[in-house]
């Protein structure tokens, strides 16, 4: 299963959850939030970062020319679209991107079977709340190409086992303090998710 940690605000937590085998580390471009990142500090420590580590920008509410700006100068390979963008939005986007689907019911989840998604529990703040999906959203769904966020910790993931996800993508679940990680945490994660 592949690990995203999300929130990353510092190059220590960076690289421990790249030794402790991440696949994917998050960076926060929405001002709003308590993990939100600077373009200038998120490319520092990018530069910094191993080979074959994805790095995913999360943006919010934004124009589609302001993720490209940040991804190209920030050197992001990914964009994380966690709002309800239109389809011109996504026309005009020239990064890589993945869908968040901020679910309020099982239906929400199946509208776009056909794509890779985060599948997200809706909270009015654009997660990092710690907020979880009812699991049973999933029974009967092919779940090879969603990669599951909010609630998640290293204690809870055996309950995923059952679902084939593509990935996962923890933040709050890994944290000392929000926009810091505990990295006793962060590897444990890691470990349990790639048990499976």
């Amino acid at each position: 299963m592949k690990v995203k940690i999300c929130g990353i605000t510092n190059l220590d937590d960076a690289l421990i959850a790249c030794q402790a085998g991440a696949d994917a580390l998050g960076f926060v471009f929405y001002e709003e939030s308590p993990r939100y990142i600077l373009p200038q500090k998120a490319k520092e420590i990018i530069k910094n970062l191993p080979p074959f580590v994805k790095t995913i920008g999360l943006f919010v509410n934004v124009k589609a020319s302001e993720v490209d700006d940040i991804c190209t100068f920030a050197g992001i390979d990914m964009a994380q679209i966690h709002f309800e963008a239109n389809a011109e939005f996504f026309t005009k986007l020239q990064t890589p991107y993945i869908r968040v689907v901020r679910a309020t019911c099982q239906e929400d989840i199946e509208k776009y079977k056909d794509e890779y998604i985060i599948a997200d529990a809706f909270v009015e703040s654009y997660g990092g709340e710690g907020k979880r999906i009812a699991l049973d959203w999933f029974d009967g769904i092919d779940c090879s190409k969603i990669i599951l966020a909010g609630g998640l910790t290293p204690q809870n993931l055996h309950e995923l086992e059952k679902y084939n996800f593509y990935g996962v993508d923890v933040s709050s679940g890994v944290e000392i303090t929000k926009g810091k990680k505990d990295h006793a945490k962060v590897k444990e994660f890691v470990d349990n998710a790639k048990r499976f």
